[in-house]
């Protein structure tokens, strides 16, 4: 048989397996987790690395750099779940690996750092103050992340504020007199630089900040504030403001960061108090009614 004869026949021909075989073997070899979902995770990772670089510069007395990396781990750390919702890449692993990112940035490099900057020469008992912040940064994140699942059962009032100072925050905080020391050193004030050195006024930050973290004070939450339309103009010119000052004088905006902050809690627990009020009245109002309708 010829071998253009052999082509023509259809019994010869090799048979082409169905479309949808096809498809189903392409689908088999595409399974896989989406890229998606990787993303926010790559950003934790890299927020914790960034962390750890911050220890590793503390150890070799760059505090100035030191700061910065975990300045580019807290930028990380606020991107990164934002991005899981936007992408829908919300994960239980990226929940807790973001846990754990937590911990190790604002919660050990910060104790890390200022030990090295005012407590590595006072003795033994010298840690103890760094240890008492992680451990209660520890314990106010497990706190965390038990009453996520108490979402849906607390009053709608409280959705608006943290139970006690985030974790972020409080790894700035307490870095007060670190950032005053550093602004010192820039204008030459040795008296001011011994202050902040001062183990005792290092050692009383640590213990204070760290109480903030487990206590109950509610704190503003911004991450769902609404905000007024007349108020959006302000707010992005005082944003501006701020990136400017941040470029210009990093440690003393910083610093001036961080008394701002401590003022809200207050203002925050005040507030707190009237939406709770206020619930508390529209639900005996409410419950009048219904007896008056009965």
């Amino acid at each position: 048989m010829h071998k253009d004869d052999f082509e023509a026949e259809p019994q010869f021909r090799a048979k082409k397996p169905p479309a949808r075989r096809l498809k189903r073997r392409v689908r088999k070899k595409m399974t896989g987790i989406s890229f998606n979902r990787l993303i926010p995770n790559l950003l934790t990772m890299l927020g914790l690395c960034a962390g750890l670089t911050g220890m590793h510069f503390a150890t070799n007395g760059d505090f100035q750099h030191a700061v910065i990396s975990l300045l580019i781990a807290a930028f990380l750390d606020g991107l990164d779940g934002r991005i899981a919702r936007m992408l829908g890449g919300s994960t239980r692993f990226g929940a807790e690996f973001d846990s754990l990112s937590d911990f190790v940035c604002f919660g050990v490099t910060p104790a890390f750092i200022l030990y090295f900057w005012a407590l590595k020469d006072g003795g033994y008992n010298a840690f103890l103050p760094c240890l008492f912040f992680i451990v209660c940064m520890a314990l106010r994140l497990a706190r965390f992340n038990s009453m996520l699942d108490d979402e849906n059962t607390k009053p709608k009032y409280t959705s608006g504020f943290f139970t006690g100072v985030p974790a972020p925050a409080g790894a700035f905080i307490v870095l007060f007199p670190l950032l005053t020391g550093l602004e010192a050193e820039r204008l030459n004030l040795h008296g001011l630089l011994n202050i902040s050195r001062n183990p005792y006024v290092v050692s009383a930050t640590l213990i204070a900040i760290a109480l903030l973290l487990v206590s109950t004070l509610p704190v503003w939450s911004f991450k769902n504030f609404k905000v007024p339309k007349y108020y959006a103009l302000p707010i992005m010119l005082g944003t501006g403001i701020f990136a400017v000052l941040m470029v210009a004088n990093t440690w003393a905006t910083l610093a001036a960061g961080d008394l701002m902050y401590l003022s809200l809690i207050p203002m925050s627990l005040a507030s707190y108090k009237r939406l709770k009020h206020e619930a508390e009245n529209l639900h005996i109002t409410s419950e009048e009614d219904d007896l008056l309708s009965e």
